[in-house]
């Protein structure tokens, strides 16, 4: 088999705030001689920074690096290089992140049980075709994402229930969102009423159960 020519290689960014997992996922991907690693990022801020410098073909982006919450970094990538396809990489099998992302333009959601031939195959899928979108989750979840009615709470009301969920009070949620302590509790009101909640902990309990927000969250307190 010939060399991919240079205009012929894919060239990718890798984002994740595990060092050695970047490793291993630039192992993979340049055994495949029609992709190349063209920069590394560890947090949103430096993904962002290395987008506008190397304009990428494809970025794989960790769900959960620090920095900016996940579909901001998605945005801002996204306006910085629209050509730019966005491949999410996440341990979290959930239907209300997943249509979230797809909705701010993400090309591709893996979880990172996936094989090494599925990640590389992924890669070059959505280079190739335009329009595609590979998605390498359970029927569990794609089928609630397909489903009607699945955003039950607001992008605003899911960062704020997010919060509660890592035990934070109103007064914290509010200086960590920069809203306003009434706003706050408005928004568990509205929460409580779409949940059929009694109380914060129930609430939370029923948004783990539906998938509405990740157990995994990785808030640093105040």
């Amino acid at each position: 088999m010939a060399d991919a020519t240079a205009d012929d290689v894919i060239s990718v960014v890798l984002v994740d705030d595990h060092a050695l997992f970047r490793e291993g996922l630039r192992e993979i991907l340049e055994a495949d001689r029609g992709i190349g690693i063209v920069g590394e990022a560890g947090d949103s801020e430096s993904a962002v920074t290395v987008v506008a410098r190397t304009l990428p073909d494809v970025v794989l982006l960790d769900v959960e690096i620090p920095g900016d919450e996940v579909t901001e970094t998605v945005a801002r990538i996204g306006k910085l290089s629209p050509e730019t396809r966005i491949i999410i990489l996440s341990m979290y099998d959930g239907p209300q992140l997943l249509t979230r992302l797809l909705a701010a333009g993400i090309r591709g959601y893996l979880l990172k049980s996936v094989h090494r031939h599925e990640l590389i195959a992924a890669v070059h899928s959505v280079c190739e075709d335009p329009s595609r979108i590979v998605l390498a989750v359970s029927t569990h979840s794609l089928a609630r994402v397909e489903a009607p009615g699945t955003a039950i709470l607001s992008d605003k009301e899911l960062e704020v229930l997010q919060l509660a969920a890592q035990a934070l009070s109103n007064v914290q949620i509010a200086r960590r969102l920069g809203l306003a302590e009434a706003t706050v509790k408005r928004h568990m009101r509205n929460i409580f009423v779409k949940l059929n909640a009694v109380s914060r902990i129930d609430a939370v309990n029923k948004a783990l159960a539906a998938d509405l927000i990740s157990p995994h969250s990785r808030g640093d307190g105040d």
